[in-house]
């Protein structure tokens, strides 16, 4: 069995499927992931991620990307795989962002897409020291998949 990468795109926004599902096996192959975990990807409106930042974190704020762990550990699913996760992305917003700074909006969606998979993976960047290791790591899979590192930088903190 290899990575399953399930896409969910909840309005018709113009995502490139295979371009997701690529930067998420990226990360999966980088980490040395478990060849059977399973991961969601949902591209979905400012809406639904203002009601689950609000629910899930008391914030009461639109952002851009959110992740959902299956659990403590990754959960196993009855066809033998090892789920780790839901990843939502608010495409409005990031389009938002991207066009503030000057940036591709489909790179900006796969660069929040490796981002929310590294939080799924155990990364943080709540100390200098995981921020850096959390970096390293998306520099690498933006990198593998054709997006420049620098991204992140002039993308920041939204």
């Amino acid at each position: 069995m290899s990575f399953t990468v399930y896409i969910q795109i909840q309005q018709v926004y113009p995502v490139n499927e295979t371009g997701l599902r690529q930067a998420a096996e990226t990360v999966l192959k980088q980490l040395r992931a478990d060849s059977r975990s399973q991961v969601t990807l949902v591209v979905t409106d400012d809406t639904a991620i203002r009601r689950l930042n609000l629910e899930y974190r008391q914030a009461l704020s639109e952002t851009d990307v959110l992740s959902f762990p299956a659990g403590p550990t990754p959960v196993h699913t009855d066809s033998n795989g090892i789920y780790l996760g839901d990843i939502l992305i608010a495409y409005p917003y990031a389009k938002r962002a991207a066009k503030r700074r000057n940036l591709n909006v489909e790179d900006t969606i796969r660069m929040l897409a490796v981002h929310g998979l590294l939080h799924l993976l155990g990364h943080n960047h709540d100390t200098e020291k995981a921020r850096q290791a959390m970096w390293k790591a998306q520099a690498a899979a933006l990198a593998s998949i054709g997006i420049d590192p620098a991204i992140v930088d002039k993308y920041g903190g939204e």
